[in-house]
């Protein structure tokens, strides 16, 4: 258990990218870690798109306004969408997956981060989902909860110091006030 716990430590959102592609045996485990993810009822009620091609890449970077420069510059993306009819946890079963990508990422080397598109606009008020959407073709029933990007690091993180974890945000058996 302490190699789950090393990588929890170590994992950090990374935002840039080199121009190196990751291997398909390595996009495949990351791919296979969504699917693996669990959900509720076992539902699994989300859907993946993969996208590599750089001009699809460079569209979906434009969804929204701000917070989408990772888009642009990784080498793969996973646009996660979900249908909402199949779970009322559909919100939660596709976080779960993006989750679980971005751990077997920081497991192999490699660096991602979560773009949120639910519930995000560009300037003008045009919902990010719709853009990514249409996009790609994904059909109006599903809902886009997010895009992670992956990619080999161009930047280096420090792994978080668990001494400066928040275990004021902890309480046991009731809610008892900090201080």
């Amino acid at each position: 258990m302490d190699k789950l716990n090393q990588l929890l430590i170590e994992r950090h959102s990374i935002r840039r990218y080199t121009d190196q592609p990751v291997d398909a045996d390595d996009v495949r485990l990351i791919l296979q870690a969504a699917l693996l993810s669990p959900s509720s009822k076992s539902k699994r009620p989300w859907q993946f798109v993969v996208v590599e091609n750089r001009s699809t890449l460079d569209r979906l970077a434009a969804c929204k306004d701000f917070g989408t420069k990772p888009i642009a510059t990784c080498a793969f993306a996973v646009v996660v969408a979900v249908d909402a009819a199949q779970s009322d946890c559909f919100i939660e079963d596709a976080s779960i997956a993006a989750a679980f990508m971005q751990l077997q990422a920081t497991e192999l080397g490699l660096g991602a981060c979560w773009i949120q598109v639910r519930n995000r606009f560009t300037a003008d008020g045009t919902p990010a989902e719709d853009i990514v959407r249409e996009t790609l073709g994904i059909p109006e029933n599903l809902t886009v909860e997010c895009i992670v990007t992956v990619g080999h690091k161009d930047e280096q993180r420090r792994p978080v110091d668990p001494d400066k974890l928040l275990w004021e945000k902890v309480h046991i058996e009731s809610w008892k006030p900090v201080g």
